[in-house]
């Protein structure tokens, strides 16, 4: 039994509902319902006797709930007296700077309950360096989008999303249901400074070369298309200012968020992020 699958089991058995213990843990039901269900094949028996309106717990799941809590509160004293003997640990995270991410502020409040003797640094980088600052050695871990050049690096993909293509609100393409890059092809688009990672830059640009004015960041990408009309993308899902639009591209690939580290990095602080991350931006 892992520590974490207990700590849901616990949540479920305090809350006695799916729905209000996935809120409690900042997760979504469906990964949370499955790890009750591993878990009482674990055991070898129900804990749960389900209903429309909720659960209860069985003669099995009371005993194993009195057990994981005292469990439960051994390890946290483990940590704290581990963590004193070896003094404060830091961790600095890289994201790539764009707020509007929901999985962001799961992954902080998540990390924050689960590791809350952590030291956490963050370091926020803007659109030309989508590693955060990985290869220079600024950040341990990064939570970022592909593709970019992947060599001497270890990606974890943690969420796909569709990409749409960002057009001012009178755009007459602003009105269609989805748009095929080619139907863009006369536009101009905006573009990364030079010395960016060319597969990214590809990427943004729909797989070919374009013109239009450099930005560094989100903000600037989306004032360029406010004032200069240009072809920006982004995830759907994001907020936008009233004076935007965002249609669906039918041909373009998903965005991949992911978390990312330098390959033979052993810091067990990054493998604890990333089991947090996973279930974090789980959907």
């Amino acid at each position: 039994m892992e520590l974490r699958t207990l700590r849901y089991f616990v949540a479920v058995a305090e809350e006695l509902h799916f729905g209000r213990a996935a809120t409690r843990l900042h997760m979504s039901q469906p990964p949370l319902s499955r790890a009750i269900k591993h878990l009482e094949a674990d055991v070898g028996s129900l804990l749960f006797v389900r209903s429309p309106t909720g659960v209860t717990l069985t003669p099995v799941g009371s005993v194993l709930l009195d057990e994981a809590r005292a469990l439960l509160d051994h390890a946290d004293r483990v940590r704290v007296r581990v963590s004193a003997a070896a003094g404060v640990a830091t961790i600095t995270i890289g994201i790539l700077g764009d707020g509007t991410d929901p999985g962001v502020a799961r992954m902080a409040a998540a990390y924050r309950r689960s590791r809350p003797g952590i030291d956490i640094r963050i370091r926020e980088t803007d659109l030309t360096d989508p590693t955060c600052g990985l290869r220079a050695g600024m950040v341990d871990v990064a939570l970022t989008r592909a593709p970019f050049d992947e060599r001497a690096l270890t990606v974890r993909a943690l969420r796909t999303d569709p990409v749409g293509v960002v057009l001012r609100a009178d755009d007459p393409l602003a009105r269609r249901d989805g748009l095929r890059l080619a139907e863009l092809s006369d536009r101009r688009w905006f573009q990364f400074p030079q010395g960016t990672d060319p597969i990214w830059q590809s990427y943004w640009n729909g797989g070919r070369p374009r013109e239009g004015p450099v930005v560094r960041a989100v903000q600037e990408c989306l004032q360029a298309v406010l004032w200069n009309g240009t072809v920006g993308l982004a995830p759907l899902g994001h907020d936008l200012p009233a004076q935007l639009a965002v249609v669906p591209l039918i041909d373009m690939p998903p965005s991949r968020v992911v978390a990312v580290w330098n390959v033979g990095d052993t810091n067990p602080l990054i493998r604890s992020f990333i089991e947090i991350a996973r279930t974090a931006y789980c959907h």
